[in-house]
C-alpha cells in the first residue's frame, strides 16, 4: 500500500498495482499557481508543455509587427491550451486573474493517454473546440459594428462560463478591445449604450454583467 497526495492536496491510499500509474501521472502533470499578469509562456519559446485551466482565466495573444497586441482567445476552467504541432509556441499566454493550471509535458502525452484515456479525449475535444473558436473569432472580427461584436462576445462568454445570465467579466476593457479589434474607449462606450438600451445591466464598476435581453443581443448577432 502507498499513501500519496493528490492534486487537491488530499492524502489518499492506493495499491501497489496502481502506484506506478499515480506516480507517472504526478511526474508529468504539475499544478502551478499564477498571479494576475504572470506569463505562462512566451511566443517563440520551446513548446514543452500544454495546460489545463483548473481555476481562473488565461489569455493567449500575439504581438503584431506594429507592436499592437491581438488576443486570439480566453481560456476558462476546464479548457486545455498550448498543445502545439510545432516545436515552439506560436503565441504567448498570460494569467488574466489569479489562476491555477495543470501543466503536462508534451513528451509524456503517450504515457498520459495510456494511463488516463479521458485526458486524451479532453485534449482532442479541446483541439476541436479551439478550431471552432478560431473560426468564430474570425466571424466576430468581421462584424460591422461594435454593438454586433460585443453582443456576440457577451453571449459567448455567458455560454462558456456557464453561470447563467449574470456573470463577472474576468478580463479588462483593454483585453476585450484587443480581442475584438476595437479601442478600449469604444468598448466602454458601447457597453454603456447597451446598458441604456436595457440590453444589459452593468454592475460593480462594470465588471458584473447581467444580460437583460438575450433575444435582443441575438438579433444584433444575427
Amino acid at each position: 500500500m502507498l499513501t500519496v497526495t493528490d492534486n487537491t492536496g488530499s492524502r489518499v491510499t492506493i495499491t501497489a498495482a496502481t502506484a506506478h500509474r499515480t506516480i507517472d501521472r504526478q511526474a508529468v502533470g504539475e499544478r502551478r499557481s499564477h498571479m494576475k499578469g504572470d506569463e505562462l509562456f512566451c511566443e517563440g519559446e520551446p513548446a514543452e508543455f500544454f495546460y489545463r485551466v483548473v481555476r481562473g482565466t488565461v489569455r493567449t495573444s500575439k504581438l503584431l509587427s506594429d507592436a499592437r497586441r491581438q488576443i486570439d482567445s480566453f481560456h476558462f476552467e476546464g479548457d486545455i491550451f498550448g498543445f502545439e504541432n510545432a516545436e515552439d509556441y506560436s503565441y504567448s499566454a498570460e494569467a488574466v486573474e489569479d489562476t491555477i493550471v495543470m501543466a503536462y509535458r508534451r513528451s509524456s502525452f503517450r504515457t498520459l493517454a495510456s494511463d488516463d484515456p479521458s485526458l486524451a479525449e479532453q485534449v482532442m475535444a479541446a483541439m476541436v473546440a479551439s478550431l471552432r473558436r478560431a473560426r468564430e473569432h474570425m466571424l466576430l472580427l468581421g462584424r460591422k459594428t461594435p454593438q454586433e461584436k460585443i453582443a456576440m462576445f457577451l453571449l459567448d462568454i455567458a455560454r462558456r462560463l456557464q453561470k447563467g445570465d449574470r456573470f463577472d467579466l474576468p478580463m479588462r476593457r483593454a483585453d476585450i478591445a484587443d480581442y475584438l479589434g476595437l479601442t478600449k474607449e469604444t468598448v466602454s462606450r458601447t457597453l454603456t449604450q447597451m446598458s441604456r438600451e436595457r440590453l444589459i445591466t452593468l454592475e460593480a464598476i462594470g465588471r458584473t454583467i447581467l444580460l437583460n435581453d438575450k433575444a435582443g443581443l441575438r438579433r444584433l448577432n444575427a
